[in-house]
């Protein structure tokens, strides 16, 4: 009789505990199905895939020198073409025509795709504008059960957990001490001993249900599948030179170099005047010194005797 309650009784509340993760697993595999089925239904825009890479820019950078707006040189620099100087001639996508006009702002300077992309006024206003537009457009994707962090939730999951490692040394010691007398007695014993087992593989089997029924980033690995047809297209030598100017932040800054010039060479006039000041403090500070030094001097010119007449 001792062997059946404990069965019966280890058999509850293994139940109660595998209860909630098969229902959680029953929810994730529904919302995970579900976030696949949302993702593969999206047909991402070529540059808006770009733009979630983080290779908006570089994509619009490969477009133009296909198309033949831009030249690029060894260094970095970006320059016009004929056709790029046409104002007629511009790309149709909203990304490469922002990019070709903040090229031309700064024509006939060189400058660089880095510092447009980083710096310019009005290319990343529109680079964001963009991906905000084409952002509202993707479905919204469900969360997943379990990933939240309920502080209430965790507290009543530890005080759960230690109440049933508090039951479950009591059965064990309750089967272990038991004398089972007939065959029946041992198939009870052997039900509560297969429950108190699968009790300590608990936290295991919900670790593996949340690993299995993950979804990952779906909707990142689809736009990584393929690159930008643009950026497809470039050979070696022109992907090195995009690359290389998208990389230039500082030095290629077209016509804001000359601000940034006459901003140096007033501040090399304010540190010459600040250097002949120093010197004039530094000359005034010596002549201090050397005036107190030959003042606390004793006189070494002996005493002139005086005169007998």
């Amino acid at each position: 009789m001792r062997q059946f309650a404990l069965a019966v009784l280890v058999s509850a509340v293994t139940a109660a505990v595998y209860a909630p993760i098969a229902l959680l697993w029953w929810r994730r595999v529904r919302v995970r199905g579900r976030t696949l089925r949302l993702v593969a239904a999206v047909e991402p825009e070529s540059y808006h895939a770009a733009v979630l890479r983080g290779e908006a820019t570089e994509a619009a950078a490969a477009e133009l020198v296909l198309g033949g707006y831009l030249r690029i040189d060894g260094e970095g620099a970006a320059f016009l073409t004929e056709q790029g100087r046409d104002p007629a001639r511009t790309p149709v996508h909203p990304l490469p025509a922002a990019l070709l006009e903040a090229v031309r702002r700064h024509d006939p300077e060189p400058v660089s795709i880095g510092w447009i992309h980083w710096w310019d006024e009005d290319y990343p206003a529109r680079l964001r504008a963009y991906r905000r537009e084409r952002d509202a457009l993707l479905p919204v994707i469900p969360r997943m059960p379990g990933g939240e962090r309920n502080p209430l939730l965790a507290c009543c999951g530890c005080a759960a957990v230690a109440l049933v490692m508090l039951f479950w040394l009591l059965a064990g010691a309750l089967l272990v001490t038991g004398r089972p007398q007939g065959l029946r007695e041992w198939g009870w014993t052997a039900v509560a001993a297969f429950g108190l087992a699968a009790l300590l593989l608990a936290e295991k089997a919900s670790r593996t249900v949340r690993e299995r029924t993950e979804p990952g980033d779906p909707l990142g690995d689809r736009v990584r599948a393929e690159p930008h047809p643009a950026l497809a297209a470039l050979d070696e030598e022109q992907r090195t030179l995009v690359l290389r100017s998208l990389g230039e932040r500082d030095r290629w800054r077209g016509v804001d170099t000359i601000v940034h010039e006459e901003a140096d060479d007033e501040d090399d006039e304010g540190h010459e005047g600040d250097d002949e000041w120093l010197d004039d403090k530094v000359w005034w500070e010596d002549a201090y010194e050397y005036r107190a030094s030959d003042e606390d001097e004793p006189d070494a010119t002996p005493p002139r005797p005086a005169s007998s007449g």
